[in-house]
């Protein structure tokens, strides 16, 4: 980044918080090849205030469909996503106390806050509505706002797997419109990019290439079957708000 000359101070700052972010980097990366991603969590959160913390969801290792490797792979792609979101925050905060808003790094800083933060965000609610068995409820709420949007359970259930098959990587997601309680799928290319405004996200989909291709390399559609074996309609369910009816 090319800085004017009368800019040392901002110049210096930027190196400095460059140095700090790639030596976290190394760190984070050293540890995660070493397997010990709570000592990279625990050594990030000396270098600075840790705002969010890391989720343990072992609990999902032995899912039917999921391999071993292809589940730790995703934790720590997930764990990433989590220190880079505390350093980009820690960052942001430094520049703001300083009275530096103004700034390039600023500006860079805050446009990659909304990747790194739903690249968290999405991952959690990822993980969490996996690990449960059975088919959905139809006696529960949920199935009848699916059918009241849909016409009925299958032809929403075809429309999204129609949606994690498109081409591309991305995201599938159900979400619900808070304003009128209808149910949409939407797709979700790039995390920060394609959210609908006051969508609240019921079922998350990952079809980016680390979600399956180790287990189920080119077929997305084995791999979505797996998926929906192992929906936790009770937490998915858990989404809905329920005050609009």
């Amino acid at each position: 980044m090319k800085m004017d000359k009368g800019n040392g101070e901002k110049k210096e700052f930027f190196q400095l918080n460059r140095r700090r972010f790639l030596s976290l980097s190394g760190i984070l990366g050293l540890a995660l090849i070493a397997g010990k991603p709570d000592i990279t969590m625990a050594i990030a959160e000396k270098e600075g205030k840790m705002t969010y913390q890391v989720k343990d969801y072992n609990r999902l290792i032995g899912m039917e469909g999921f391999s071993e490797t292809l589940l730790k792979n995703h934790f720590t792609l997930y764990q990433g996503y989590v220190t880079n979101t505390n350093k980009l925050m820690d960052g942001l905060n430094q520049l703001l106390k300083e009275g530096k808003t103004g700034t390039p790094e600023y500006a860079e800083l805050k446009r990659r806050l909304g990747w790194e933060f739903n690249g968290m965000r999405l991952h959690e609610y990822y993980f969490e509505n996996l690990g449960g068995k059975g088919g959905i409820q139809k006696g529960g709420k949920l199935f009848q706002k699916l059918t009241e949007s849909f016409g009925s359970y299958e032809a929403w259930e075809k429309d999204f797997k129609a949606t994690g098959s498109m081409r591309g990587i991305g995201w599938a997601v159900l979400y619900q419109d808070i304003l009128s309680g209808k149910f949409i799928n939407f797709w979700i290319n790039e995390h920060d990019v394609g959210h609908p405004a006051g969508g609240m996200p019921i079922l998350i989909m990952d079809v980016f290439e680390h979600a399956f291709m180790i287990d189920y390399g080119l077929k997305r559609g084995d791999y979505m079957e797996a998926f929906f074996r192992n929906i936790n309609w009770t937490e998915v369910e858990k989404r809905l708000l329920l005050h609009k009816g």
